[in-house]
């Protein structure tokens, strides 16, 4: 969830860190720090808590330059959020000679820092801080005091942590920047041209100064150097050459750090979906997406495991009812974070099919690896080409969503239910391009009519903010987006907000309900009377009920004190992403209203790279 970043090579390595870790920032903004060799190669630390900003300030007044600078942007999981945890980690206050003085950064969790903490004490060893990160540095400097060689050093004491992690490792005596992990995502990149290598946990670091990317998998140990040929070299734990790596050309740009017009990169992720969602169809139905959906019309397994979590989950939640409605495959729907704990029964003619944005997601990755253990075939539902479940899985359906910069999911999730529900049409065997494309296209056209017409959701918005609480409620296709639609809410307004089935309010959430408890209910053609059976439930007991839901409808206007009507004409299956875009607009406004940081809520990070 931490984003690192390093750099060595001729430009000023501070400056190029810097900038990545503020692209880096919706991955953590507890706090943030670097450590960079000075002209005689000491090393310099530097860390504040807070955001980017605050680090950049406090450095601006030094005027210095380096060519080897690691940082970090923190979201913590060991020890309270100060100076003293963020990263980087320096070994000058543990008893270890001046000239092997090194520094480490870290992503990601050291299951067993307990233990390894007490073998460091009994050493004579000190800590510092209260992270399990520092445990890693504190074994690197008992291999370094029995002086073995810093590759040694950092293989060593990598073999003896558990759990997912990433490290990347400077040395003042070493004209090397290390780096390695295990479970945890690590890029490489180079400029051949102008001599610069970097390393990062996330490839957007690297846009703008890396040509190549170089994606290691695990347990491969990275140097960058400019001594060496071709800035970058790879060893194995037994230090010999190796060959686990995938190299790529970036096709990033610099675009997706713009967020233009819009005051929040919600805002305009919320706005890109009409795009997106035509150019998915195209891409699928015309481009190169078009050949992996032939092969998957093959594919009939006789039950389908949707693996995922958050956002990534709800989809597979909309993407389960098109699976069993269309194609009539039996399929269940399983968050990551259990799926792997509890025994699954798995057998071999089934599919296990995992979502999730970055691609990157540990409990995903976990619970895809015990699928693959288990022989089943594994499908990929994912935004990020060359990332770890990328690559892991048997079939890959990107995204093409683009770089997602705002925490809380918006055109991710609209674009993963839409590819799944690509998928599911091959899988029939009723994909039909012109079919697909009339489709999407009019989605389209009804997300980008509510798009320019906010004014009333805005109204709403403004009317029920300060309300104590919200219950989002649907029934059949639109259940998933009650889910979704309380989420978005509670993640950026810190509101109390639920998502519940409709029926199920009578069993036990209604006993919430007052004047102060408002009721969001999304209304479709399906299940309509009943579902309006529930508002009537709701309203008897003076909730407030805002309805999305058709135009023009009577039901709706008699009962709502706020009302959002939507064109739903000619959606059919995929009305629930139409509805769930209202949700995401409602969200935002009410955030905006609360004056919550939109892009960057409190506690959470984009990519959870830690169990």
């Amino acid at each position: 969830m931490c984003g690192i970043v390093g750099h060595i090579g001729p430009n000023n390595s501070i400056a190029v860190v810097l900038e990545g870790l503020k692209r880096l920032e919706y991955r953590g903004y507890d706090s943030a720090g670097v450590c960079f060799k000075k002209e005689l190669g000491e090393l310099d630390l530097h860390k504040k808590m807070g955001k980017v900003d605050n680090l950049k300030e406090a450095i601006a007044p030094l005027e210095v330059e380096s060519h080897t600078c690691i940082g970090h942007t923190r979201w913590a999981t060991h020890g309270e959020v100060n100076d003293l945890n963020a990263h980087p980690h320096l070994s000058d206050t543990i008893t270890i000679d001046d000239d092997r003085s090194i520094s480490i950064v870290h992503n990601g969790i050291i299951e067993n820092h307990n233990e390894l903490r007490l073998e460091i004490k009994a050493a004579g060893l000190k800590f510092t801080s209260d992270t399990d990160s520092e445990v890693f540095l504190g074994l690197m400097v008992i291999e370094l005091l029995a002086n073995v060689s810093l590759h040694d050093a950092v293989i060593n004491s990598f073999k003896k942590i558990r759990g997912n992690s990433a490290f990347v490792i400077i040395m003042k005596g070493s004209r090397e920047m290390l780096s390695i992990k295990r479970g945890a995502p690590l890029v490489c990149g180079v400029n051949i041209g102008s001599g610069e290598a970097l390393v990062s946990s996330d490839p957007y670091a690297l846009v703008g100064t890396a040509d190549d990317i170089i994606f290691p998998e695990d347990d491969v140990l990275c140097s960058l150097s400019v001594e060496h040929e071709g800035l970058i070299k790879f060893y194995e734990m037994d230090k010999s050459e190796s060959k686990r790596y995938k190299l790529k050309k970036q096709e990033m740009s610099l675009e997706i750090s713009d967020k233009g017009d819009y005051e929040h990169f919600m805002l305009k992720e919320i706005y890109e979906q009409p795009h997106l969602i035509r150019a998915l169809s195209q891409y699928y139905t015309l481009g190169p997406g078009k050949e992996l959906l032939a092969s998957i019309i093959n594919e009939s397994p006789k039950r389908i495991h949707i693996i995922a979590c958050g956002t990534a989950w709800h989809a597979g939640l909309v993407i389960k009812n098109f699976i069993e409605k269309i194609a009539r495959i039996s399929c269940v729907v399983e968050l990551a974070s259990e799926f792997r704990y509890r025994d699954p029964i798995l057998f071999t003619d089934e599919v296990g099919l995992f979502i999730s944005q970055s691609g990157e997601t540990a409990d995903t990755l976990a619970a895809q690896a015990l699928c693959k253990e288990n022989g089943l075939k594994t499908f990929a539902i994912v935004n990020v080409e060359g990332s770890t479940l990328y690559r892991e899985c048997d079939y890959n359906l990107l995204i093409k969503a683009g770089m997602e910069i705002g925490v809380a999911s918006t055109k991710a999730f609209t674009q993963q239910a839409l590819t799944g529900f690509l998928m599911t049409s091959a899988m029939s065997d009723t994909l039909n391009a012109d079919n697909i494309a009339q489709k999407f296209s009019l989605l389209a056209d009804r997300i980008q009519d509510l798009l320019d017409n906010v004014t009333n959701i805005k109204e709403i918005a403004e009317a029920i903010y300060l309300h104590k609480g919200f219950i989002f409620t649907g029934r059949g296709r639109e259940y998933p987006i009650a889910f979704e639609g309380a989420l978005k809410l509670k993640e950026i307004a810190y509101v109390h907000a639920e998502g519940y089935a409709s029926g199920e309010l009578k069993h036990g959430p209604i006993a919430l309900i007052d004047d102060l408890m408002v009721n969001i209910a999304l209304i479709s053609d399906e299940l309509y009377e009943k579902t309006f059976s529930n508002i009537e439930e709701v309203k008897a007991r003076r909730g407030v009920i805002v309805t999305i839901g058709p135009e023009n409808d009577k039901n709706a206007i008699s009962l709502s004190d706020y009302y959002i009507p939507l064109c739903l004409e000619g959606l059919e299956e995929l009305t629930p992403l139409y509805m769930n875009v209202a949700t995401q607009l409602l969200a935002y406004y009410m955030a905006k209203f609360k004056g919550t940081d939109i892009d960057k809520p409190r506690n959470l990070a984009k990519s959870v790279t830690v169990e």
